[in-house]
């Protein structure tokens, strides 16, 4: 006889489009249990989420005995639970602009290193990010350049960037190149997909790791195009480019392919026990 496979249970922290996305997947499937979901406004889940998934206090998270603990709210959410969700589940980081951080990557590195479960970071909208990982681990990743391109109305900045972004009316205009590490607090919310190619390419990290951020009143897509360098010189180095287009509405902070990512990344994530990993 055979036994049947134990689902694993999914808690999910944040209910936006995003999340609702992640909970409607999750309770369609079989393999998968819908361990809680948390939000901020706690009324914005009432009559969309049965009563029996809502958590009102994530501290009391321990209590719905997740396998796998899903963020996508906000950098903050890693920030203050990061630590805690690793003792009681495997942890992924939809928001990984919260290592930018070196003192919070550090202790979630150390935390996963030393416990049971495991760090996760989708891919996201990121293409190719286990060939950048590889190239790094052989130390033949000699750099890499994230650059994003999006209607002006698709950002999220923080303040110099937020003014800047406003002015943008008619012609594509960049309002940020340089290291990924000094983007993350000014977009926690958009650069994502860069925050995971500098956690992939580990031999440069967030301070060798180049972020350039487009805003195009063009636009009506999410474009994100990765520039890689490997060995050689200048006229005969190694490199690759990948561009990817996701189509977006205007106004839209996650393309409409990055929600099918996001869910490949859940099913994805666990089994490769501590340590932090790509998704």
């Amino acid at each position: 006889m055979v036994e049947k496979m134990k689902k694993r249970r999914i808690g999910v922290v944040g209910f936006g489009h995003l999340g609702q996305y992640l909970v409607e997947e999750i309770l369609k499937r079989d393999d998968l249990e819908l361990s809680f979901v948390w939000n901020r406004t706690v009324s914005e889940l009432r009559g969309k989420v049965d009563e029996k998934y809502i958590l009102e206090n994530l501290p009391s998270f321990p209590d719905r005995t997740p396998d796998l603990i899903v963020e996508v709210a906000h950098p903050s959410i890693t920030v203050n639970y990061g630590e805690g969700f690793l003792d009681v589940a495997d942890y992924m980081i939809g928001s990984p602009t919260a290592l930018a951080n070196p003192d919070i990557e550090n202790k979630l590195r150390d935390k996963a290193a030393s416990g049971t479960h495991g760090i996760y970071i989708p891919s996201g909208a990121l293409w190719g990010g286990i060939d950048i990982k590889k190239m790094a681990d052989r130390g033949t990743l000699k750099g890499l350049k994230v650059t994003m391109k999006k209607h002006p109305s698709s950002y999220k900045l923080n303040e110099p960037l937020k003014s800047r972004n406003a002015l943008v009316k008619s012609e594509a205009t960049v309002l940020y190149d340089g290291c990924i590490r000094d983007l993350c607090p000014l977009a926690p919310n958009n650069v994502n997909t860069m925050a995971a190619a500098a956690l992939a390419a580990h031999n440069l990290g967030f301070d060798k790791a180049q972020g350039c951020i487009v805003a195009d009143p063009s636009l009506k897509a999410h474009i994100v195009e990765v520039d890689v360098f490997g060995p050689g010189e200048v006229q005969n180095q190694f490199t690759v480019k990948t561009v990817r287009h996701n189509p977006a509405a205007v106004g839209a902070v996650t393309g409409n392919a990055t929600y099918a990512s996001f869910l490949s990344s859940l099913l994805g994530a666990h089994s490769q026990g501590p340590g932090l990993h790509l998704c």
